[in-house]
């Protein structure tokens, strides 16, 4: 048996050149106990596997996308790799279970698990490829960096629109009933209606949002900043056939 330092004298006698005979005569180890060293006392460089395309799920990512972009975030692990992250109240279950869903779809090891917190859950993901999905993670909050989608990701949301506004809605979006009065036969009544709000600090997102709501006929309204407000009868119905309350 030989330690580390002898073994690591003869094979730095090998790389300058020296033949095994020589090195053998030399130190007195047989040739193929130096043989058997070469590659194992140096670690061999990783060779990271060739980057993914677009995942292969479009209509899972473009959900996925909606809801990152709302309220999700990727972190670094301490030594290599990233996780995924998107907060979902307790309050929508049927939610947490289509985020999970979708991330599932999604991840390159097809592992994903969730982690109860105060009020929310985190449905969590583990691959290195993370920010290549998702290239508009960077440091620091949404609002106070640009966000634009890359041409591969525009054209997924491009071919599944509905999926894309039903990740935003579910994420920082509602759909809610207001009420007013109004006179009818002498008599005031009361009248509800639904709407659907999208509400975002980020006016990079709002527009993404709303780019999408036109592309699918949907009218909408800025109640302010950062509010979209679908309000239109055929609009809020088109919504309800597509996207539909949270659960």
């Amino acid at each position: 048996m030989y330690d580390v330092s002898t073994r690591k004298r003869a094979l730095a006698l090998v790389a300058q050149g020296r033949s095994l005979n020589s090195v053998s005569r030399e130190t007195g180890i047989s040739r193929a106990a130096i043989r058997s060293w070469q590659g194992r006392l140096e670690p061999r460089p990783r060779v990271a596997p060739p980057p993914p395309g677009p995942p292969a799920d479009q209509r899972a990512y473009a959900y996925l996308l909606g809801l990152y972009l709302g309220d999700g975030c990727i972190s670094a692990h301490p030594r290599s790799g990233h996780y995924l992250r998107i907060a979902c109240a307790n309050s929508w279950p049927g939610l947490i279970d289509a985020c999970e869903a979708a991330m599932r779809a999604i991840s390159p090891t097809g592992c994903t698990y969730r982690v109860q917190a105060e009020g929310y859950v985190s449905v969590v993901g583990y691959s290195t490829y993370w920010p290549l999905f998702f290239p508009q993670h960077g440091p620091g909050k949404k609002h106070e960096r640009h966000i634009a989608l890359e041409p591969w990701q525009q054209a997924i949301v491009d071919a599944h629109p509905w999926e894309f506004i039903r990740g935003l809605i579910h994420s920082d979006g509602c759909r809610i009933t207001n009420w007013t009065t109004r006179i009818v036969g002498g008599e005031r009544k009361r009248y509800e209606y639904p709407r659907y709000f999208f509400t975002n600090l980020s006016a990079d997102i709002i527009r993404l949002f709303t780019a999408a709501l036109d592309q699918v006929g949907v009218e909408w309204k800025k109640a302010n900043t950062r509010n979209i407000s679908v309000a239109r009868k055929a609009s809020v119905a088109l919504m309800d056939a597509h996207v539909g309350p949270k659960y």
